[in-house]
């Protein structure tokens, strides 16, 4: 018998794209998705300490590659696109989630999604030229009490702490949990490390 006719054939080509990203490819999935948004997230950090270390003025405040590229820090169809790719990912990889990780991962989901629809609303007025409550510039609901800068710092905070709980749970999941995983994101069982 020849190795062709021993080959066992391949799972993963009989996947939708969706089961691929939820479980072989989880993995890599969650890695570059953390790496954007741990990218934002830096930037909205870049930006507070141009303000409240280095005493900037805000207008000249852009984070890092708001320097370089100043349009990408004004632009309302930017913010809001990608407010709308973040939600977007959190709703198609939440399938490879379980248990515990799977509640942290929707706290974020429903956190970014409201940050979404602040988003929506800035972007709405940029393209209707009518800024709400009278304000010279597109200003969202919570903008109303908290500044911009750092309002927008909060959101991707309180964003980003339920996902790396979601991601911790995720990689260490809680006894009984890992069986209900399709992916091989869990580095070591808990009873495996008892």
């Amino acid at each position: 018998m020849s190795a062709a006719t021993c080959a066992i054939p391949d799972q993963s080509s009989q996947m939708s794209w969706m089961e691929k990203i939820n479980g072989p490819y989880h993995k890599q999935a969650l890695w570059i998705y953390t790496a954007i948004v741990l990218a934002h997230w830096s930037e909205h950090l870049a930006q507070a300490i141009q303000i409240y270390v280095l005493g900037w003025p805000i207008p000249e405040s852009r984070g890092v590659v708001g320097l370089w590229f100043p349009w990408m820090v004004t632009s309302e169809a930017l913010h809001y696109g990608y407010a709308l790719v973040m939600l977007i990912a959190f709703w198609i990889l939440r399938k490879g989630f379980v248990g515990q990780s799977y509640t942290w991962w929707m706290i974020a989901f429903w956190i970014q999604f409201w940050h979404h629809i602040e988003h929506a609303l800035l972007q709405g007025q940029a393209i209707f030229q009518h800024n709400l409550f009278g304000s010279p510039v597109p200003v969202s609901i919570l903008q109303l009490v908290i500044p911009r800068v750092e309002l927008h710092l909060f959101y991707n905070t309180v964003v980003f702490v339920p996902m790396v709980l979601a991601m911790f749970y995720h990689m260490f999941p809680l006894p009984g949990e890992e069986a209900h995983q399709g992916c091989s994101c869990a580095w070591q069982t808990r009873a495996t490390r008892a």
